[in-house]
């Protein structure tokens, strides 16, 4: 098959599968694995071992150097200095547990599983034993970092767990090479061990160093530029440069590459804008490296050494979790990382299987080959196929991995009453502190909002409450159970609505609540709704709904009400004193007017108008806009405002980038669902589900009727 045509079948396939992969919320990297082995030899034999070792062996190294830059960019010298006594403690009790557990093992296996009559002495069984050990030690930096990105981990244990994979793969590598000289002369044909020893350091040694060589020539380049093109070209070439002049001196291209990303992460000026731009580079460089991996992965092998793989890779499993539980409770460890780091580190590929291939080019242990090879490539096939979910699953349970259902991550469920603390470190609220409100004498209208979650339940209560001090009104709770909740109903009603009376008494309003029975949560919100004139319906975004299904609860109760709805999406501290409001269309301001009124008029708050502008713009169009802000913000009498016109290249990124500033984030969301929402896309979901700060998002009311509730 041509190249071309072989590569846009990897992708495609690759694709697809991970997308299979995620619809059964497994990691896309088991996706990419089982892509592979549908593709290789152990299934439909598109891709060939002709194909992976020569023509697409390019696209392995290119992804190794990239696994290795980006792993070394985790190894901030900041960051070490706090988990540096865990992740020793973890390495080394992970390596001495291996050395004996995986060891014994496999001495003990292979000598009662190998047929009567073969000419095998104790040495041989020893020298099995004492590699497979080495090679537990390893893991698949490649699928660990992956699965990290595309959870958008963030936490101690993913912090820890990036630094473990590169001590430990660092340690392997060393250990293997001792391991290679010992058995050697176990066997007889070794040399003296001091001089290899010395070689070995010696070649660890020039690969850090020409990392910390190359990072310095790389930081050097990279600070100079400013074009991203340009910093993906100079940094790519330099990366791929120093690899293969790694390959060329027989030094480790995985050393070198970490070494990389160290040297440019703890400059002291941190221009860390190369491994960003990366980022954007990697996605199908990545698809093609590990279906390309899953095509390694050969099942004829287990018919070879079937058993003694699996068992290879069940004492792995657990040299894994004792090795991280034992070593975390020496260094004083969080339960956390003890718990589920062990899991985490279940995956191992391409680390583990390049080891092995040295004995193969090995003429003295050349003779075990036979055995070591189909041995590894069966842990690894069992690792890769399970390991990635492990990981997954590791770091859902430690709270550190985004819900795609919510872009925030997720804590632990808790038995009964504690489910009430589940995301409570994402929607923490910093009790009230400025003079209690008054409320209107007659108040009209109702500004309505939902509760189901105690970590939400005070935020929304909150907001609700200013926004009915805003629009003279008052708050209004509303809980909902439909005909799904029945018995499994998670919530009592009745403890909600005393934890938001509580938020609204400290701002000095009354609430009033409303419990209603319907059909679904949409149409309890909507009767809600039409029992009383609603200014405003304030939404939580749910932990444990999917994102379509709550886009379409948003979509029902918008196509029946003549209101805007505001949906609060909570992440980290909610704070209110420092506000940005990114605008990208005129309307924006309106449709946002409100919201941002009712809070900057109840305190001081600093505003930030964030006016997004093509790169077209001429100069004079751009003061123009701030004087059309200024002018829109003495007009609604908002003080403290700071206006901003810019020209983006990106807003995404230039929103981020503003945010990191302030507090709270207001935006409009752009009106549109189905195809059109599908082509467009909408900046504020962009926005929320990569901008760790909370996060108001304004739907501004559709016409009905030809009457409309003005929000102005």
């Amino acid at each position: 098959m041509e190249i071309t045509l072989l590569l846009a079948v990897i992708l495609t396939v690759g694709f697809m599968a991970a997308k299979a992969g995620q619809a059964l919320r497994l990691p896309s990297v088991t996706g990419f694995i089982a892509a592979g082995v549908l593709l290789g030899p152990s299934g439909m034999h598109v891709i060939t071992a002709e194909a992976t070792s020569n023509q697409l062996g390019h696209f392995t190294q290119i992804a190794l150097m990239l696994i290795a830059f980006g792993i070394g960019e985790h190894l901030e010298l900041k960051r070490l200095k706090v988990t540096a006594k865990t992740v020793l403690s973890i390495c080394l009790t992970d390596t001495i547990v291996a050395l004996i557990l995986v060891g014994g093992g496999i001495l003990l296996t292979a000598w009662l599983i190998t047929p009567t009559g073969t000419a095998l002495f104790f040495r041989d069984y020893l020298v099995l034993a004492v590699v497979l050990a080495t090679v537990s030690i390893a893991t698949a930096p490649g699928t660990i970092l992956f699965i990290t990105r595309e959870c958008r981990a963030v936490g101690p244990l993913t912090t820890t767990l990036l630094q473990v994979v590169a001590v430990n793969n660092g340690l392997a590598i060393v250990l293997f090479g001792v391991t290679v000289v010992l058995a050697r002369q176990m066997v007889g044909a070794g040399q003296a061990i001091l001089p290899i020893i010395f070689v070995i350091l010696a070649k660890i040694s020039f690969s850090l160093l020409l990392g910390i060589v190359t990072g310095l020539v790389i930081d050097f380049v990279i600070h100079r530029l400013e074009d991203r093109g340009e910093m993906l070209t100079a940094g790519l070439a330099l990366l791929l440069l120093s690899g293969e002049t790694a390959r060329f001196l027989k030094l480790s291209p995985l050393l070198v590459g970490i070494a990389i990303g160290f040297t440019i992460v703890n400059r002291d000026r941190r221009d860390v804008r190369l491994f960003r731009t990366l980022n954007s580079f990697e996605p199908p460089i990545y698809v093609i490296f590990f279906t390309l991996a899953g095509a390694h992965l050969d099942f004829s092998a287990i018919t070879i050494a079937g058993w003694l793989g699996f068992i290879y890779f069940m004492l792995r499993f657990i040299t894994k979790k004792l090795g991280v539980y034992w070593g975390g409770g020496f260094a004083g460890a969080s339960p956390a990382v003890r718990k589920y780091l062990g899991l985490a580190l279940i995956p191992q590929a391409g680390v583990a299987i390049g080891l092995i291939f040295l004995i193969n080019s090995d003429p003295s242990l050349h003779v075990y080959a036979n055995i070591l090879t189909p041995t590894v490539l069966v842990g690894v096939l069992f690792a890769e196929l399970i390991g990635p979910a492990c990981t997954k699953f590791a770091l859902d349970k430690a709270g550190e991995a985004v819900d795609f259902s919510t872009g925030k991550a997720k804590v632990a469920h808790q038995r009964s009453r504690e489910f009430f603390l589940e995301e409570a470190r994402d929607a923490q609220l910093v009790p009230w502190s400025w003079k209690k409100l008054t409320p209107a004498s007659t108040p009209r209208g109702a500004v309505v909002f939902g509760v189901s979650h105690q970590s939400t339940v005070n935020g929304l209560a909150r907001m609700a409450t200013l926004l009915a001090h805003h629009f003279k009104a008052q708050p209004v709770a509303v809980s909902i159970e439909t005909a799904r909740d029945g018995k499994l109903k998670r919530f009592d009603a009745r403890e909600l609505f005393e934890y938001a009376a509580q938020e609204a008494t400290s701002l000095g309003y009354a609430l009033h609540t409303s419990e209603l029975r319907a059909e679904g949560v949409a149409r309890g919100i909507i009767a809600a709704c039409r029992e009383r004139e609603t200014l405003t319906v304030l939404l939580g975004y749910p932990f444990h709904r999917t994102e379509s299904s709550f886009n379409k609860i948003v979509e029902e109760i918008s196509s029946s009400v003549t209101c805007p709805i505001i949906i609060v999406r909570f992440t980290g501290i909610l704070h209110t004193e420092r506000i940005l409001v990114p605008i990208v269309h005129t309307t924006d301001l309106e449709t946002v007017s409100d919201t941002l009124c009712a809070l900057a008029h109840v305190g001081k708050h600093t505003i930030t108008l964030l006016r997004l502008l093509s790169t077209e713009m001429q100069e004079r169009e751009v003061k123009d806009y701030e004087k059309k802000l200024y002018n829109w913000a003495a007009g609604r009498n908002l003080p403290f405002v700071k206006c901003l016109a810019t020209k983006a290249d990106a807003r995404l990124e230039t929103i981020i980038k503003e945010a990191q500033t302030h507090d709270l984030l207001i935006m409009a969301v752009s009106e549109g669902s189905g195809i059109k929402k599908m082509l467009l896309g909408s900046l504020a979901d962009d926005v929320a589900s990569n901008c760790q700060r909370p996060m108001l998002m304004v739907h501004h009311p559709r016409p009905q009727h030809g009457k409309i509730i003005s929000s102005t």
